[in-house]
């Protein structure tokens, strides 16, 4: 009965304020659902109110096999991680219909030359701070309006004499929720939204090549993560840190 008489006087409020209070319910519904969200275990290198610079705990990488850890500390020092950085380029990706009308699009960086100041550093940083399974993840963002901005994000480990790195995001957009809820920063190396690119890296020969399958292809999967040969990259001076430091 009393479900009933609370339902009775819900029904007698005016319009505007039953849309207020059901407004009410499902925003705290969904901030609710928001914080259900699990939490990734890191640690901050850099932090600013648009980018930022982490380390994340993998959970696959398990601490009874050995075989799997990342080769971390590493230190990889700032100029070649430049090198590096400053070499990646994507391209939109477009399947064999759209290449023969179109042709193929054009190689554009990944990153400007101020993300590539702050990255070279702080990755170096993050690196030769990071454990056995802990990767060294990137949020870049720049402001388009109020309400949307442009993202380029992703992750990247050593493992034994080679630099594993994924783009998640590039130059995507996204739009802050009317409610606030910002969810593009809690996994950088997640996409927002499908890959419209592939990712390439101007020194081809230090590229190790994967496999892949054609529904990669299709979905723009293949070409969003690179394996480096370290060896094959230019060194200036390495420096060690310590004597647990892998350096390439």
């Amino acid at each position: 009965m009393s479900n009933e008489r609370h339902t009775k006087e819900f029904s007698r409020w005016p319009t505007y304020c039953r849309v207020l209070a059901l407004r009410t319910v499902l925003s705290a519904l969904i901030l609710l659902a928001g914080c259900a969200i699990p939490h990734v275990p890191s640690r901050v290198i850099y932090e600013d109110p648009v980018n930022y610079v982490r380390l994340e705990e993998d959970k696959t990488v398990l601490p009874e096999w050995p075989q799997g850890h990342f080769s971390h500390p590493a230190a990889l020092e700032k100029e070649r991680l430049w090198t590096i950085l400053s070499s990646l380029k994507v391209q939109e990706h477009r399947i064999m219909p759209q290449r023969w009308l179109q042709g193929d699009a054009p190689l554009v960086p990944v990153f400007t030359e101020d993300q590539l100041a702050l990255l070279s550093g702080q990755v170096a940083n993050g690196l030769a701070q990071a454990q056995y399974n802990e990767r060294v993840t990137f949020y870049l963002s720049q402001p388009l309006t109020l309400m949307r901005r442009t993202i380029t994000s992703g992750g990247m480990y050593v493992k034994e004499n080679k630099l594993h790195l994924l783009l998640g995001n590039c130059r995507s957009i996204y739009g802050i929720p009317a409610y606030g809820m910002i969810y593009d920063r809690r996994y950088p190396m997640r996409p927002i939204a499908a890959k419209e690119f592939d990712l390439f890296f101007e020194l081809v020969d230090a590229v190790t090549v994967q496999e892949s399958s054609y529904i990669d292809d299709l979905f723009a999967n293949t070409r969003d993560e690179l394996v480096i040969d370290l060896n094959k990259i230019g060194r200036t001076d390495p420096v060690r840190n310590s004597r647990t430091s892998n350096v390439f």
